[in-house]
C-alpha cells in the first residue's frame, strides 16, 4: 500500500473529531474524501500530511511513518487556507518553496512555467501576491504544492471559490497527476467533483468513514433505484417535504428543487404531483435523473451534503 491510515483517532479536548478512521490507497489513484463541513476532512488531511499528530493510530506513506523525513519529501500538501507570502511575487513564492525542497531554480522555473500557463497565471507571476484575487492565490498554492514533484499530493478543497473555468483547469491538473502515476487525495464537499475525478470515494460524516468504493459502485449499492427531480415555482414548505418523505424512500430540497427517491417512477410520479398540488405549489419542470453521490450521502445519513 502506498498510503495507509490505521485506526486514526483525534481528540480536541474531550471532543472526538476522528473515530478510528482507516484507509489504504494504492498508486496511481485519485481518492476523494467527501463529506459536509465539520465532518473531520481537514483534520484527517492534516494528519495524513504530517501537519498534526493523531491522538492514536498511525499513518504510513510508502511504508514510512508520516513524521519521517523520507515521507515528508514525497508529500505535497495544499491546505484549505492559503499559505503564501503576500509581499513577494508569484515567482518569488515559487522559488522560495522550491528552495525548501532543494529544487534547483532552473528546474523550478521549468515545472512552474508549465502550470502557470495551464492555470492562466503566467502574466501575473511577477506581480506581488497581495494583488491576486482569492482564486489566483488558490491556483498559485497548487503550483507551489507541486514544485518538488511529490508522489503523494494532498489537496483540501482545491476548487472552493474558483470560477467554473478555473475549476475545470484544476481538475485537468489532478487528472494529469494521476496519469503520471501519483496518488492524489482530495477533501471536498462538492459531490460532482468527487464523482468526476475519483477512482475511489470515502464518505465521511461526524468523524466516521461510513463507506468507500468507486463512485459508480457507491451509487449502485447505496443510492436509490430512481430519483425524481421536480423544480417548483417557489420554495417548498417544510410540511410538503415531510409529506413527500412519508410517501417515498426519501426527499430533500435545494431552494426550489426537490429530489425524491422512489422505486418505480411511473407509479410514484402521479402521487407526488398530487401531493404538491394539494399543498398549493406549482411545478415548473419534472424529470427522472440518475442517483448522485449526494443521494448516497442522504440515504446513509438522512441529511443533505452541505
Amino acid at each position: 500500500m502506498y498510503v495507509e491510515a490505521l485506526d486514526v483517532v483525534k481528540y480536541y479536548g474531550s471532543v472526538e473529531v476522528l473515530k478510528k478512521v482507516s484507509l489504504r490507497i494504492e498508486k496511481p489513484m485519485v481518492y476523494s474524501l467527501l463529506g459536509p463541513n465539520g465532518a473531520g476532512k481537514s483534520t484527517f488531511l492534516n494528519i495524513l500530511a504530517g501537519v498534526q499528530k493523531p491522538s492514536s493510530g498511525r499513518v504510513l506513506i510508502k511504508g514510512f511513518d508520516v513524521s519521517s523525513a523520507e515521507a515528508k519529501h514525497i508529500i505535497g500538501y495544499c491546505p484549505q487556507d492559503v499559505a503564501l507570502y503576500e509581499r513577494l511575487s508569484g515567482w518569488d513564492n515559487i522559488f522560495f518553496y522550491a528552495s525548501l525542497y532543494g529544487v534547483p531554480r532552473s528546474e523550478a522555473k521549468r515545472r512552474a512555467g508549465e502550470l502557470l500557463k495551464l492555470l492562466n497565471l503566467e502574466s501575473y507571476a511577477s506581480q506581488r501576491v497581495a494583488k491576486y484575487s482569492g482564486g489566483m492565490k488558490k491556483k498559485l498554492s497548487l503550483i507551489v504544492t507541486l514544485i518538488h514533484d511529490p508522489e503523494v499530493v494532498i489537496l483540501d478543497e482545491p476548487t472552493e471559490g474558483l470560477d467554473p473555468e478555473s475549476r475545470l483547469k484544476v481538475w485537468g491538473v489532478v487528472k494529469r497527476l494521476r496519469d503520471e502515476g501519483k496518488v492524489v487525495i482530495i477533501a471536498t464537499h462538492n459531490m460532482d467533483e468527487a464523482d468526476r475525478l475519483s477512482d475511489r470515494v470515502g464518505i465521511i460524516d461526524r468523524g466516521k468513514l461510513l463507506v468507500e468504493d468507486s463512485p459508480e459502485n457507491l451509487k449502485r449499492m447505496y443510492g436509490p433505484p430512481s430519483v425524481v427531480e421536480i423544480v417548483l415555482r417557489e420554495r417548498p414548505s417544510e410540511n410538503l417535504i415531510k409529506r413527500l418523505r412519508e410517501a417515498s424512500k426519501g426527499a430533500y430540497s435545494d431552494e426550489r428543487t426537490l429530489k425524491i427517491h422512489v422505486e418505480e417512477p411511473d407509479r410514484a410520479i402521479p402521487m407526488l404531483t398530487e401531493l404538491i398540488y394539494e399543498a398549493g405549489s406549482r411545478i415548473d419542470s419534472l424529470k427522472v435523473v440518475r442517483p448522485t453521490l449526494e443521494d448516497v450521502f442522504f440515504r446513509l445519513t438522512g441529511r443533505r451534503l452541505e
